[in-house]
Formats: structure tokens, sequence, C-alpha cells
């Protein structure tokens, strides 16, 4: 799965992807599968920009990381809703089947994993996204064992894809659900990623702001070589911040 120049030159154009399913996470966020036509596929970790355009010719656009595997003929994205966003709000509130979405990607080449070498994917909230593609590309090349997760949220309901991390075997931390179902810690702390951390692997860490720089720092403490560890942090607005996700 090797990105060529190529592969990025067609990933920088606008195409007019399909709405094929839309399904909601509560009232927290929306799941979308779309068409992409000519796509390039993506490598898991890497995200979409998706563009809104107003009659009057304003545009506004965010951008979100892909959450199904390389080998499916769809694109996922999960869109976190946030509050008076109005590019989540409107792909939560609006956006139907049949749809027609502005999109560009895939983007990133930092925050991606070829699949070939051990990994340690962390990730908080909506922060799984990019995490639970790498969980569905090891699963289907065969070789889950080159993942290990650890993940958290507040509640198991706050949690994307909460079944499918529990199923893979995902270290899962609930902050305000202590003990919950005897899951996991109530949060990631040190020494919950030093028992995860893995020297030999390389580290994606992906969620807010704070999240992140705690686990990096907790990461560091446990051994985790400084250039094995990868971050994607979230802008003020949810999104991915693009003066990471492109690098």
């Amino acid at each position: 799965m090797t990105e060529t120049g190529h592969d990025r030159r067609l990933a920088a154009v606008w195409r007019d992807a399909r709405v094929v399913d839309v399904r909601h996470h509560g009232d927290l966020a929306v799941i979308l599968r779309l068409d992409v036509p000519d796509r390039v596929i993506h490598r898991p970790g890497q995200h979409y920009v998706v563009r809104l355009r107003a009659e009057d010719g304003y545009t506004a656009s965010r951008s979100y990381s892909t959450v199904s595997a390389p080998s499916d003929d769809l694109v996922e994205l999960y869109v976190e809703r946030v509050p008076d966003g109005e590019v989540s709000g409107f792909l939560a509130e609006v956006v139907e089947p049949g749809d027609e979405l502005e999109c560009r990607g895939p983007i990133g080449r930092w925050f991606a994993w070829d699949g070939r070498g051990p990994a340690l994917g962390i990730g908080g909230g909506s922060g799984v996204a990019p995490l639970v593609s790498m969980l569905r590309h090891a699963r289907e090349v065969g070789r889950p064992e080159l993942l290990s997760l650890a993940v958290s949220a507040r509640t198991a309901a706050d949690l994307p894809y909460r079944e499918e991390l529990e199923a893979a075997g995902a270290l899962v931390a609930l902050s305000r659900e202590p003990g919950a179902r005897g899951i996991g810690p109530s949060r990631l702390d040190a020494a919950a990623i030093g028992a995860v951390a893995d020297p030999g692997a390389t580290a994606f860490v992906c969620g807010s702001a704070r999240f992140t720089l705690a686990m990096e720092s907790y990461l560091l403490s446990a051994g985790q070589p400084e250039g094995s560890i990868r971050v994607e942090r979230f802008g003020p607005s949810g999104e991915i911040d693009e003066d990471e996700a492109d690098t």
C-alpha cells in the first residue's frame, strides 16, 4: 500500500461523492458512507476533506478521518456533531442517502499505518475513528496481532464503535463509568499507558489537544521512543488540525 506522487495529485482533486448510507450515533455524531468516484485507495489513518458550498459561492470545509478499511468499496467517515458547527451540523441534520458531497482525499502521510509492522493505537472519544480503520485493515489482512488499542470516553454510549473495539480486545477506559462491566480503568493514566507501551511499535495517538499531550507524555515516561510516536490533534472545532494532518 505505497502512496505515489501520482496518487497524491489525484487525491488533491475535488470530487462529487454520493452519500450511500447515513447512520446516527445518538445525538453525538453521524456516520457517512460515501461512494467516491475514481478514488485513491487510502491507508488507515488518512482523512478526507468535505466541502459545503452555498448558493452565493461561500464555502466551508472540514477534515474527517476515514473509518473504513482500504479494501472497502465505500469511504466511511465519522463526523462528530459540534455545537454551532456549520459543517458537522449540516452533515448530521440535513444530509440524506442520495445526496452529493464535495470531497478530496485521502490526505495525510504522517499518521498513516502501512499494516506491516506493529502498531499501538491510543484514541480519545471520536479520536478512535482512524484507529478503527487500522483495526479493520489488520483484521482483513489476517494480522490482528500487529495492532494493540487503548481508547477512552466518558461513558460507553459516548464511545464510537464500542462493540467493535471491545470485540478486538481494546483496553477501554470510561471516565464517567468507573469499573463499568469490568471493562478497564476509569482513565488512561500513566499506569495504563505504561502497561501497553511498546518500544518496538509505532504509536498513533488521536484526540483533543489535552488528551494527546497527556498520552504523549505518558508514552515517553514509559520508554516509548519519541520518534515512534505520531500524533493527530483535533482543533477547537473538533475536526482534525490541518497543521498536523497534511504532514
